[in-house]
């Protein structure tokens, strides 16, 4: 078995990125804004 130094094991890529998360939340807080737009009893005042 070979051993990884500091500076390769630095190097790994992998895992999730923040621009990843970002867009998760952004299509969750959409969907509840959609949800929340269906479901509700008030209407818009124009």
């Amino acid at each position: 078995m070979q051993s990884i130094s500091t500076i390769e094991l630095e190097e790994v890529k992998g895992g999730v990125s923040g621009w990843t998360i970002i867009g998760i939340a952004a299509v969750v807080v959409f969907l509840a804004g959609v949800f929340e737009g269906i479901t509700s009893p008030n209407p818009c005042n124009k």
